[in-house]
């Protein structure tokens, strides 16, 4: 996969994806957009990203969730970080960010570090390392120290337990069909990522 910096967080993504779906898995963009009330490119970052991820395919300007994508909406949440996880780690960006982790004598890589690792030419540097940070904590790829303000590996794992005929307490689990349709949030006093949000909410 080619580098792309995230400009979208998980929830945003998220949003856009249960918005697709409750489209039959096939929308025009400019119509996801006026679901949401908000301007086409104000939706783009979170379907750039979904299409980087591999979880939607844009053609002629309409949005079609991929197998990939049909799928993350409607596995658990353990499965669902699992597969944003494996498809991050065959981005370039994450792909050298993991390599550089685990090759630092550290063991850490400092903010400073993560900037100068890679090259940021159309945003500040800050803000696409807060939306890196936030991804890689939201799949577990990586850690990360508030306090020291530095990236660490990730926790071993759990080895994976034998399935069951039933979720854990509390595991909802994903979108499947039974699931109705969201209604669009009302654009009063909020900003188009809380938008893009507030649709996966019920689905997390």
């Amino acid at each position: 996969m080619p580098t792309a910096y995230p400009k979208c967080s998980p929830s945003e993504m998220m949003g856009l994806l249960v918005l697709v779906n409750s489209h039959m898995g096939s929308e025009d963009v400019a119509r996801l957009a006026q679901d949401l009330d908000l301007e086409i490119d104000e939706i783009l970052p979170a379907l750039e990203f979904a299409e980087v991820l591999q979880f939607v395919k844009v053609k002629d300007g309409r949005a079609t969730l991929t197998e990939n994508g049909t799928k993350l909406l409607s596995v658990t949440i353990r499965e669902r970080k699992t597969l944003l996880r494996d498809q991050l780690k065959r981005t370039t960006l994450f792909k050298a960010l993991v390599r550089a982790l685990e090759s630092s004598p550290e063991r850490m890589l400092t903010e400073d570090q993560v900037v100068r690792l890679i090259d940021f030419t159309t945003a500040p540097a800050d803000e696409f390392v807060q939306n890196i940070i936030n991804w890689g904590r939201h799949t577990e790829l990586f850690r990360y120290d508030s306090d020291r303000r530095v990236l660490l590996p990730a926790r071993a794992r759990p080895a994976a337990r034998t399935p069951s005929t039933g979720r854990p307490p509390g595991d909802t689990g994903g979108v499947s069909a039974s699931v109705p349709t969201p209604t669009p949030p009302t654009s009063s006093g909020s900003t188009p990522g809380e938008r893009l949000s507030s649709v996966s909410v019920a689905f997390a």
